[in-house]
Parts: C-alpha cells; sequence; structure tokens
C-alpha cells in the first residue's frame, strides 16, 4: 500500500468510526466530542503502529514525543478536526491524515464523513472561481483581519466549521478564499495544505512564505488557501490593513 492509500484508508476508516459513534444515541454533544477525539485517535495510531512501524507521528491528541525531530517522516494527524462541529452534529468537521517528508507536506488525505467524500493530495481540476469572490471564516469566531480583507475585496463571508471543511470547500467550489490569522498547528493544517498543493491551489502563510513541519513548537498560526491568481491581491489587502 503506497503512503497516499494507506492516508485515504485511515481517514475513511476513522470516518466510519466517527459516524458510528455520533448515529449511537448513547453521548451528550459535550461527551461526544471527547470519545469521538479518543476513539479516532487511538484507532490512527495504531494503524500506523502497524504499517509503518519506522515512521514518527505528530497528533493533537498525544503527548509530543521530541525525537520526531529527527525523523524525515513524520505523520501529522487531526483525528478529529472541529470537535464542536461533530458534537453538534453538523457535517463540517473533518479527519486530518498527513506525511510531511523533510518538513514538506507531501501526502494527504481529508475525510469529510458527514458529506461522505475524503480528498486527497492528486492532480485535479480545479473550479471556476465565482464572478464575486467568497472568503471562509470560523462561524463561531472569524479573525478581524479575515472579515478586513473581505471587506477590501469586495468578497462575501462563508461561515464554516473545521479547518479541514474551509480548505476543502475552496477545492469544492463551495469558497475561493480560506484566510486564517486566528492561530492553527500543524495538524490543523497540514493534510490540507497537502491536498491543496497537489490541486494546484495557492496554500502558504499570509506572507507568502512556505508552511513547513515537524518544528518543535508546532503552532501555526496563519495560513492562506486559494487559487494562485487570486493569492497576490489576497496578501495586499492584508497587508494595507
Amino acid at each position: 500500500m503506497t503512503d497516499l492509500e494507506l492516508a485515504k484508508h485511515i481517514a475513511d476508516t476513522a470516518g466510519t468510526l466517527l459516524l458510528t459513534l455520533q448515529e449511537s444515541g448513547l453521548f451528550s454533544e459535550k461527551a461526544l466530542g471527547k470519545a469521538g477525539d479518543r476513539v479516532a485517535n487511538a484507532f490512527i495510531m495504531e494503524a500506523l503502529r502497524q504499517q509503518r512501524p519506522d515512521d514518527a507521528v505528530l497528533s493533537e491528541e498525544e503527548k509530543d514525543n521530541a525525537a520526531r525531530l529527527q525523523a524525515g517522516r513524520v505523520w501529522i494527524v487531526d483525528p478529529l478536526d472541529g470537535t464542536r462541529e461533530y458534537g453538534e452534529r453538523r457535517s463540517d468537521w473533518a479527519v486530518h491524515i498527513a506525511l510531511s517528508i523533510d518538513g514538506k507536506p507531501q501526502v494527504g488525505a481529508v475525510a469529510l464523513p458527514g458529506l461522505k467524500l475524503t480528498l486527497t493530495s492528486t492532480p485535479q481540476a480545479l473550479p471556476p472561481v465565482a464572478p464575486k469572490l467568497r472568503m471562509l471564516v470560523s462561524r463561531t469566531r472569524p479573525a478581524k483581519e479575515a472579515v478586513a480583507v473581505a471587506e477590501a475585496l469586495g468578497a462575501e463571508l462563508v461561515p464554516m466549521g473545521s479547518a479541514g471543511a474551509k480548505a476543502m470547500a475552496v477545492l469544492r467550489g463551495e469558497a475561493d478564499i480560506y484566510l486564517h490569522t486566528g492561530g492553527q498547528y500543524e495538524w490543523d493544517n497540514c493534510a490540507p495544505a497537502a491536498v491543496a498543493l497537489a490541486a494546484g491551489l495557492h496554500a502558504s502563510r499570509v506572507d507568502g512564505s512556505p508552511l513547513t513541519y515537524n518544528h518543535e513548537n508546532p503552532y501555526l498560526p496563519d495560513l492562506l488557501i486559494c487559487q494562485k491568481h487570486l493569492a497576490p491581491q489576497v496578501m495586499r489587502a492584508l497587508a494595507a490593513i
């Protein structure tokens, strides 16, 4: 099984497990989110131990192991991105499985189980940009910078849940720009970045610098995903704020 096939298989299976929990009726909203985090993480960690025992892993739900800093191959995973949305039984949550090789987001799978869809780091056709730009923002805490850039570009705001759901919305043609300045970690955007880059989208820090991974501090506070021709005007609008 190739790394890409493994990433997709793990993301799909974790998504099926999460849907089963969600549909069981055994959990309150808050308890469901906690159970989902634990169950998905346990499965993903065990699957990677079985299939790629020599690779390192960085997971949101695991205690960090500094040994990963010496590894060239590091799986960076978010077992349940959008815990709140999952607990609320919405569809805008995701499972992120990525492989960083020498700090670059080389392989990725983002499962959107609520939509019965998984996107992977393979080339694909990009949707047309809308006549009126659409910018994704957090549905609960939209960053003031993103709101200001949307106003400067005359873009419509599109509230949505998890980072993975937002990033994939650009690829799926539901929006045109995902600008995030509110703080993220490597597991929030490694898989989405791998998928976006493979599809031919622009994916970078908001100043245009590349997204790199497997750092000692996994905090990665900002992100821009959009079609390549839109990136310069988004960065100019952000710099002018």
